[in-house]
């Protein structure tokens, strides 16, 4: 028997539902592996049809589609390295979701996973079958046990692999990305080679889908939990790892240990890379945004401008009456360091035909919102009319905190196709603007240095929809609004024990008020970058329509 056994881990990016583009992908990690000498070529979960798949996966014709992809790629790779590949396998009613060892040519088995997650972004249980616990998979020399993503969170699965022979885990997955999310995974799969003294290679998904980032950051472990191999975060990328027999089993040989990002970073790339794959997978490669001189749009400027490169953003300024010249000259700074096109387009006209068209309807009435969201609607107006004429993908501006509270105006400035911030609360907008301007990666296809400027950043936030209004005039300040909704809304805390950290009462339930009757507009929102494990949309399902408030003392 030989004493060695190479395994690539192809770190790579799905579309969903680009199966032909995806099996491409494949053939290429392959004859890449091939040629590199591997005796098995393992991609991640769900790879040939791209993840998540929503109801997608419940069409008969997309099940056949996929079961020609995966005998054509079968038939395409027959001489060299066996392959693994996720994909569903469909049952009597409703299918798996499936590993396929792809071997001489063939589809020679299927590993069907245990475990289906039904909790904050997934809702497996709806769409697939739970394959029973299953042996391991002989490959040439060695028994390989599959635990299919979920099925290496619980002991069961790693357990009867090790009972039943296998040598090698090698776990493929498709775990999007939140704050924090690297360590747990550690801290899982570090029990599971404890438990059965095997070595394991975690293998991820890489590239973004609708809100989800797939992070990539794959790793192999040796038995006891040191760490072999720490692929990179996000990057695609073919790793070849020996595993050597020894007396006491297999063990991977120590290779290469990618640096990983901290949290401040993790999240701007997640939010650079979620704008970058959205545009891509959904054919657009230009942008438009509306640019206030305010700290929200700069950044999603930025992020636009890393994502897409300065030349593929339009920023349009579109002042009112109310807007500051502080805040043109602040625009036309943040437009003239990142090196994006910006256009000016004044609204005061057009507000005034609205205010006369409506003049005898709002008669006897007293100004207020109303008239103040004209303005926003009317900057929605033109910038869908440029993102309509021109083919470019139109971004809204809205960080967690504005949407959490429903301080964004419907069919105004909540009026885009994508939201890089959605899940970045106001107080970490300040200082992600700090950490971009501090820092440059490679990845980054915007210029370095202060492309914010300080003044941006530090001036009391407005909305300018009125003389001197500014957002604490109807909000706490925003150190404090952000607490509470991180408790209220990430944390699911009480009234009172948000009170008991110091806050007064009926500022609580003012803001808890506030998320629920802003259910409706959430609802209608754009999706945005997922970078926590409550983000607005699949993480938190609430009613729309809903009395209910927290009395509690």
């Amino acid at each position: 028997m030989s004493d060695t056994f190479r395994v690539t881990l192809a770190q790579l990016n799905a579309t969903v539902g680009a199966l032909d583009a995806n099996a491409a992908k494949a053939r290429a990690a392959w004859a890449e592996a091939k040629a590199a000498g591997a005796d098995f070529i393992a991609f991640p979960e769900m790879f040939v049809t791209g993840y998540q798949l929503q109801d997608l996966v419940q069409k008969p014709a997309f099940a056949a589609d996929v079961h020609r992809v995966l005998t054509q790629l079968a038939s395409q790779c027959a001489d060299g390295p066996a392959i693994g590949i996720g994909g569903p396998w469909q049952g009597p009613d409703k299918p798996f979701n499936a590993y396929f060892i792809l071997e001489g040519g063939v589809v020679k088995t299927q590993v069907l996973k245990h475990h289906l997650p039904t909790y904050n972004v997934f809702d497996e249980k709806r769409y697939y079958h739970a394959g029973d616990p299953q042996g391991p998979v002989q490959i040439g020399p060695v028994r390989i046990g599959f635990p299919i993503c979920e099925d290496c969170w619980f002991e069961d699965v790693c357990e009867t692999l090790e009972e039943t022979g296998a040598e090698i885990l090698i776990v493929p997955n498709g775990s999007p990305y939140h704050r924090g999310k690297m360590n747990v995974r550690q801290a899982v799969t570090v029990s599971r080679v404890i438990e059965t003294g095997l070595p394991l290679a975690y293998l991820n998904l890489t590239g973004a889908q609708d809100d989800q980032v797939f992070d990539g950051a794959s790793f192999v472990l040796n038995p006891g939990g040191e760490l072999a191999v720490q692929m990179p975060f996000y990057d695609e990328t073919l790793t070849h790892v020996d595993f050597t027999r020894t007396a006491e089993g297999w063990r991977a040989t120590i290779g290469e240990k990618a640096h990983l990002p901290d949290a401040w970073e993790a999240d701007y790339r997640c939010m650079v890379e979620a704008v970058r794959d959205y545009m891509h997978k959904t054919g657009f490669s230009k942008v438009v945004l509306g640019l206030s001189g305010g700290v929200d749009s700069a950044l999603v400027a930025v992020i636009a401008a890393d994502a897409l490169g300065p030349e593929n953003v339009r920023c349009v300024m579109l002042p009112s009456e109310y807007t500051s010249t502080e805040s043109l000259e602040d625009a036309a700074s943040v437009a003239e360091r990142l090196g994006t096109r910006l256009d000016t387009v004044p609204i005061t006209a057009p507000r005034a035909g609205v205010t006369e068209a409506l003049a005898d309807l709002f008669a006897g009435t007293e100004p207020g919102i109303a008239e103040e969201n004209i303005q926003s609607r009317l900057r929605g107006v033109i910038l869908m009319a440029l993102s309509n004429k021109f083919g470019e993908m139109l971004l809204t501006t809205g960080n967690k905190s504005e949407v959490a509270v429903g301080y964004a105006t419907i069919y105004g400035d909540m009026a885009g196709g994508y939201n890089p911030i959605k899940d970045l609360y106001k107080t970490r907008v300040f200082e992600t603007c700090r950490w971009r301007n501090a820092n440059h990666r490679p990845w980054m296809n915007g210029p370095e240095g202060e492309v914010i400027p300080a003044r941006v950043i530090d001036k009391p936030p407005t909305a300018e929809l009125r003389e001197n209004q500014k957002d604490e005039d109807s909000l706490p300040p925003y150190e404090d609004l952000d607490v509470m909704l991180e408790m209220l809304i990430d944390k699911e805390a009480s009234v009172a024990d948000v009170v008991a950290m110091g806050y007064d009462r009926e500022a609580v339930k003012k803001v808890e008020h506030l998320i629920y009757i802003s259910e409706y507009k959430r609802f209608q929102s754009a999706p945005g970058a997922r970078l926590t494990e409550r983000a607005f949309w699949l993480d938190r399902r609430y009613p729309i329509v809903n009395r209910w408030r927290d009395e509690g003392e």
